[in-house]
């Protein structure tokens, strides 16, 4: 699944990025606005740019045949007014023709029971696919859940902070954690897991292996 965002591209640039990746034979894509630079706390666009992820798929799905994913957030949105509002813009999102959805990273699963049935009663019925992120270092998880709103529990926190100079550790840490996150999803009957993989494979394929699909060869890229 190609990644795609608002960021530093004009509709012109991206429509022509969507060509190429029609041209390549390229099927489904997650459709996102994209974040701030770290110098900027509010998104901008460039001139002649999308200014929001519902525009860029409404773009897509007017003028290509891709599957379109779209982002949603189990804890809402750090720039929403509220989970009411932020579901509204989901729900927007959906209409403008995105085809199911892929949660932001979160690590109580309590929030992804919260939002489905939120979700369930707005009358949002497309698929909803956990958003699923293996920790590997303790300076790198804080980082993007402080970018993204996400919580860390305090008993995972509390664990990272005696882990926080053994990478290994930590990553082996991440692996245990995920693997008990996931296998309750499923037994929950979650539509599906999206892994971030980070470009890494070992923890992914450990995950895997732990839950009881069949073995893949680990590397780690």
């Amino acid at each position: 699944m190609a990644h795609l965002t608002c960021v530093g591209q004009t509709k012109d640039e991206i429509h022509g990025v969507l060509t190429r990746l029609e041209q390549a034979g390229i099927e489904n894509i997650i459709a996102l606005r994209g974040d701030p630079p770290r110098d900027q706390t509010n998104f901008v666009p460039v001139k002649g740019g999308f200014s929001h992820a519902s525009d860029l798929i409404r773009h897509i799905s007017r003028n290509f045949s891709f599957d379109v994913a779209a982002a949603c957030y189990p804890e809402g949105h750090q720039e929403s007014l509220n989970l009411e509002r932020d579901l509204e813009y989901t729900k927007l999102k959906l209409q403008m023709g995105a085809r199911f959805l892929i949660t932001q990273l979160f690590f109580d699963n309590r929030f992804l029971y919260s939002f489905m049935d939120r979700a369930r009663k707005a009358s949002i019925d497309a698929p909803v696919l956990a958003g699923i992120l293996p920790i590997l270092n303790t300076q790198q998880i804080r980082r993007f859940t402080a970018l993204c709103g996400s919580t860390i529990p305090p008993e995972i926190d509390a664990k990272l902070e005696r882990l926080a100079d053994d990478k290994d550790a930590t990553r082996e840490l991440g692996i245990e954690i995920a693997t008990e996150q996931v296998r309750e999803l499923l037994d929950w009957g979650v539509d599906g897991v999206h892994f971030y993989a980070l470009n890494r494979s070992y923890s992914i394929s450990k995950i895997l292996t732990n839950l009881g699909f069949p073995k893949s060869s680990p590397y780690d890229s």
